[in-house]
């Protein structure tokens, strides 16, 4: 991440807890990543120099007025008044480490062969709630070649339940002998 966007999203994040609503605006944040990563022409075309500052200024309030939050339509019209709105997503990721951090929350890459079924995430949620006293908020990941089992990301560990590791740790016990 760089200073610009941690400094950035830091600010936009500090505005709307003073106004308490960072929830919401996290909510909005996180879709308007989304949606620029989706659509990666509207945030080139915010970027086209070609226009003027005040035309691609419009073309984000034509857009978004009235969708989002003032807060978060005046962060963008910010950046694209600055020739930064590629750096929005960093922004939306320090304004989410923010968020976390301030309410303990903490997030879990999972990663397994097939999509978890909804008992299954409630449990494995209940249980990460149990080993780390936090909020735990999921981001699945299918990978077919994990084969089965969880491999677990979570505050900078890894912990590796997959049946392809266990199978690794096999051939390499095998090997040593």
């Amino acid at each position: 991440m760089t200073e610009f966007g941690k400094e950035y999203g830091e600010g936009l994040y500090a505005l709307c807890r003073e106004e308490n609503m960072e929830k919401d605006a996290l909510a909005q944040v996180e879709l308007l990543k989304e949606a620029f990563r989706e659509n990666a022409d509207f945030p080139r075309l915010l970027a086209n120099m070609s226009l003027s500052k005040q035309e691609r200024v419009a073309i984000v309030d034509g857009a978004l007025k009235g969708q989002v939050h003032e807060y978060v339509l005046n962060f963008l019209k910010l950046l694209v008044e600055r020739g930064a709105i590629q750096a929005f997503p960093e922004c939306a990721d320090a304004y989410r480490d923010c968020y976390n951090r301030d309410h303990r929350v903490v997030e879990a890459q999972v990663t397994t062969a097939q999509p978890l079924t909804e008992s299954q995430k409630e449990k494995l949620i209940k249980r990460l709630m149990g080993m780390t006293g936090r909020e735990v908020v999921i981001k699945e990941k299918v990978d077919p070649s994990v084969v089965g089992g969880v491999l677990l990301q979570m505050d900078g560990k890894r912990y590796d339940n997959t049946v392809r590791h266990r199978l690794q740790t096999i051939k390499q016990a095998m090997a040593g002998e």
